[in-house]
């Protein structure tokens, strides 16, 4: 398992410096540019290609390793850093649809899984796959069509996105030349109509295009004391995202952990306590504590929360050797889980509408009070970082276990990469990191780990895996006059 597992290590590893070098390079319109950058971006042959006969080659999706998503998600950090508008709920609600279009691609060669797609909320029936397929070019397909959708479309850098997917699928679909014509055509054809009805879906939620509108004109902030100022400049993100976004499983108030501390100035008070704990913490960091603050920033232009929520799920996914299949799997629902998960978030903030720390400390404690990192556009309760990790390490914790991982996230961002001996101790670093960055109160910070861990809990309620019984209700369903 540990040559397993060292193999896949290195695998991604190039994987990773092939996808860095593909959107560095954005390749769209040059096609000089291209032919440089094709020669370094061909897949191993060993990544995808299974050298048995053809029966055994198209049969299951377990024979096969986790380099075609691994990349394609790599490549997504990329564009998360250069697409405008990738605010958490717009990122968490991408990765929503990217997992889903890689899961449901891939069902009938996953005979010990489920669609899942008709227990989510505005999902009809997909493409179902009819003969044999290459299920490495059906995943790459899938991604590549959903990601031209929900990367392109109508963002900012729509061509040099579409152009850069365009050229990692090729790389993939070279890769599998040993595969029969017609199985390689009707794998990537399948593959393409998964992502497309995927896509299509979307587009109903109630925010397609949602980067386009990330704050509202007509959003007026209501005033109170214990009520959330915008700081100058500011305007309220998505202020109406809760009530217009379409939940995956679970609505806004479904995990909402209620409120916050009741509001108070008086010193000894819950609330002035944990105003005062914030103040006196991030204007004294060490520099271990600066760093981490740094580290789980995420914040605009950078890989963002919910991306490095994807990225450390790739990384546990390299540290146990996964397969094609668990990969698929954990994407799906680490995406849903994490897409909801904002959703509920988003509900608290705009509900309860708490002051952030930066507010009340400089009116209450110290007017010349300034935060070590910048203070978010939205409400303060509860944390959306808390939420959104707590929503994916769980389900990873439910996948794998408590496992250990580096984080390599923030390699190229000059950071050194950070050990955890766990999944519990990545997420608490996470939410503390928010105390120390003078974002959040302590009760956002652990009440959102409950959030997180509720949506995840109902997410992971669907019934992925298969019963003895499932395949003949699915058969009967097939039979049913429409």
């Amino acid at each position: 398992m540990e040559h397993t597992r060292e193999a896949v290590r290195n695998r991604a590893l190039a994987l990773m410096v092939m996808v860095a070098g593909l959107a560095t390079v954005g390749c769209g319109t040059d096609d000089a540019g291209a032919g440089r950058v094709g020669s370094s971006l061909t897949p191993s042959s060993e990544a995808v290609v299974d050298r048995g006969n053809d029966a055994r080659l198209v049969r299951s999706v377990r024979r096969y390793g986790a380099e075609v998503p691994l990349a394609y998600y790599e490549l997504s950090f990329a564009l998360s850093k250069r697409t405008m508008g990738i605010t958490p709920p717009v990122q968490a609600r991408i990765y929503a649809y990217m997992g889903l279009a890689l899961y449901e691609s891939l069902i009938e060669g996953m005979p010990r899984q489920r669609s899942v797609a008709r227990h989510l909320t505005g999902f009809g029936r997909l493409p179902k796959a009819h003969g044999q397929h290459y299920w490495p070019l059906v995943a790459s397909a899938a991604l590549a069509e959903v990601m031209r959708g929900l990367w392109g479309d109508a963002t900012n850098v729509a061509a040099q996105n579409v152009a850069d997917i365009d050229v990692l699928e090729a790389r993939w679909e070279a890769a599998a030349s040993h595969v029969p014509a017609g199985i390689r055509r009707r794998s990537i054809d399948f593959g393409h109509a998964v992502g497309a009805a995927v896509f299509e879906t979307s587009k109903s939620d109630g925010e397609h295009r949602a980067y386009l509108s990330n704050v509202s004109p007509s959003y007026v902030p209501p005033v109170g004391p214990d009520l959330w100022v915008p700081l100058p400049g500011q305007m309220a993100i998505q202020p109406f995202w809760a009530a217009s976004m379409r939940p995956f499983v679970t609505r806004g108030a479904s995990c909402d952990p209620g409120p916050p501390p009741a509001y108070s100035e008086t010193p000894g008070s819950t609330f002035h306590a944990q105003a005062l704990e914030v103040y006196q913490v991030s204007a004294h960091l060490t520099p271990e504590q600066l760093t981490i603050a740094r580290f789980w920033a995420d914040g605009p232009g950078s890989i963002g929360g919910p991306g490095h929520s994807l990225s450390t799920t790739g990384q546990v996914l390299v540290e146990v050797g996964a397969n094609l299949e668990e990969a698929a799997e954990a994407f799906a629902r680490v995406g849903i889980a994490d897409a909801d998960a904002l959703l509920s978030c988003w509900y608290s903030k705009y509900t309860y509408d708490r002051i952030r720390p930066i507010t009340y400390i400089q009116r209450v404690i110290d007017p010349a009070y300034a935060t070590p990192l910048p203070t978010p556009a939205f409400p303060e309760y509860s944390s959306a970082h808390s939420v959104q990790t707590a929503a994916a390490l769980s389900t990873l914790q439910l996948l794998f276990g408590d496992v250990g991982y580096t984080d390599h996230t923030h390699d190229a961002d000059h950071f050194a990469p950070r050990s955890f001996a766990s999944l519990t101790e990545s997420m608490n670093e996470t939410g503390i990191s928010r105390l120390y960055g003078g974002i959040h109160f302590r009760a956002a910070i652990f009440d959102g780990f409950a959030q997180g861990r509720c949506v995840s809990a109902r997410v992971n309620a669907l019934p992925w895996r298969r019963s003895d019984r499932d395949r003949e209700d699915e058969e009967r369903e097939d039979d049913a006059p429409r």
